[in-house]
């Protein structure tokens, strides 16, 4: 414990103020402990030091000129992470709350979180504090333009392909790649989350809320059970959380929530997933105008949330899935979820659970699925969107979602091997941890002191 400890002390230095990021290290560091203990050679190659260490982080600011001919300024970050396994994978985020605790908390959980896909690729991530909302598609294309003037140097299909995330869709990643195509004269597959039209894959969009139901499925199979008639509480109305509610109803389950950051929106007898993608995917408005269309739902404002927690997360329910951002599910709503019957949570956000509330569920010991493999089914897609376009190929939609089903079922049953493996079968927290590591540790180590 002293050598994990020491790690953390010596990160809190080198990297102040950086609370995410260390929340993120220490959960994983944690639950090394077992193979750390019986295996000396990731200690003697400090694997644990160099892994918590970005091989090299990018900052730089965006000045972009405003509608009413204002110079902005914004800072935009790429920080590539670990490239043992394959070229840096992982999404930008357009978001006020980006900084740099931010991005190394979620390219830290990018490392694991792809070597669980089993597919060859590393782990990075970036964005900039820009917020999108409220800007018009000119200033976004502007803003676009300048990030990707600055990031176009650091990226290319071997090297560094970014993705889509909060705050970046399919326009954004469009003026990204419009620009880089402008600066380089390339037409290749340096981001992924593209158009149809040009280059995307079928099934990227709802890849990530997809994967997110799949791994619950395989979760509940695995103790006997299925979705069909579950009652589920889903937060977030962005893409995981549509695509979550999206692929629940496709297996028998029942959504009866969503959230966004003025309230949670309550549908006894089911969220309607036409007014829902209607009000957030094409007049992306506030959900509380859901309840005009049905007046039988229920909206609770953010206002009247519990001071301890989520109003989302109070409702009765037998399965749960966090679908909008990171420590959005408090301790207080991890008792709430086990008193009222939960009996699985599957993560479609990244870390969107205290980790106080992940020991409720771990020592409940309900199917608890962590976000570094319940939420993979998104990048794991945006691999095969770089297949597709080294291949210069188009699969279809069921193709692309079979490959999906195949790859988190691998995932599941990867990190539920190994958390049998060293005697906590319930644990997937730890096993996926562990599978990830030491699939990462290994490459690292064969490939030398670099």
């Amino acid at each position: 414990m002293t050598y994990i400890h020491d790690t953390i002390v010596k990160l809190q230095k080198t990297s102040p103020a950086q609370a995410e990021f260390y929340q993120a290290v220490e959960e994983v560091l944690d639950s090394l402990q077992p193979i750390l203990e019986t295996d000396e050679k990731y200690k003697k190659h400090a694997i644990i030091e160099r892994m918590v260490e970005p091989e090299r982080q990018i900052m730089f600011r965006v000045p972009w000129v405003d509608d009413q001919g204002n110079v902005q300024i914004n800072k935009g970050y790429r920080i590539e992470f670990n490239s043992a396994l394959g070229p840096y994978k992982g999404g930008l985020r357009f978001h006020p709350s980006v900084n740099a605790g931010i991005i190394k908390f979620l390219g830290f959980e990018q490392i694991f979180k792809n070597a669980l896909t089993g597919l060859p690729i590393g782990g990075g991530k970036g964005g900039a504090n820009f917020d999108p909302k409220g800007k018009s598609d000119g200033e976004i294309m502007r803003f676009c333009q300048s990030f990707i003037n600055e990031l176009y140097r650091h990226i290319g299909p071997t090297k560094d392909v970014p993705a889509g995330d909060i705050g970046v869709g399919a326009r954004e990643i469009g003026y990204m790649f419009g620009q880089y195509k402008r600066l380089t004269g390339n037409y290749d597959g340096v981001l992924t989350g593209k158009s149809l039209l040009w280059g995307g894959s079928l099934v990227r969009k709802e890849a990530t809320g997809y994967g997110c139901v799949y791994f619950a499925q395989y979760m509940l199979e695995a103790k006997g059970d299925t979705l069909a008639g579950k009652r589920c509480l889903v937060s977030g109305a962005g893409n995981v959380a549509i695509y979550t509610i999206e692929k629940l109803y496709q297996l028998g389950a029942i959504p009866v929530t969503c959230s966004d950051s003025s309230g949670t929106v309550y549908h006894e007898t089911g969220i309607n997933l036409e007014t829902l993608k209607e009000l957030k995917e094409v007049r992306k408005v506030r959900l509380n105008e859901y309840v005009a269309s049905h007046p039988e739902a229920k909206f609770i404002p953010a206002a009247d949330y519990p001071a301890d927690g989520n109003a989302v997360w109070r409702i009765p329910a037998q399965l749960a899935f966090p679908c909008a951002t990171q420590n959005e599910l408090s301790e207080a709503d991890a008792k709430a979820l086990v008193a009222n019957g939960v009996i699985g949570v599957s993560e479609g956000a990244n870390m969107p659970s205290t980790q106080d509330a992940v020991e409720v569920f771990l020592d409940a010991k309900i199917s608890y699925g962590p976000g570094k493999a319940a939420n993979a089914g998104g990048v794991a897609t945006s691999q095969l969107e770089m297949a597709q376009n080294a291949s210069m190929q188009r699969w279809s939609f069921e193709e692309v979602d079979e490959k999906l089903k195949v790859i988190m079922k691998n995932i599941f049953l990867n990190a539920s091997e190994t958390a049998a493996e060293f005697g906590e079968p319930h644990n997937l927290v730890l096993g996926a941890n562990i599978a990830g590591f030491r699939k990462v540790a290994d490459a690292m180590i064969e490939q030398g002191v670099v």
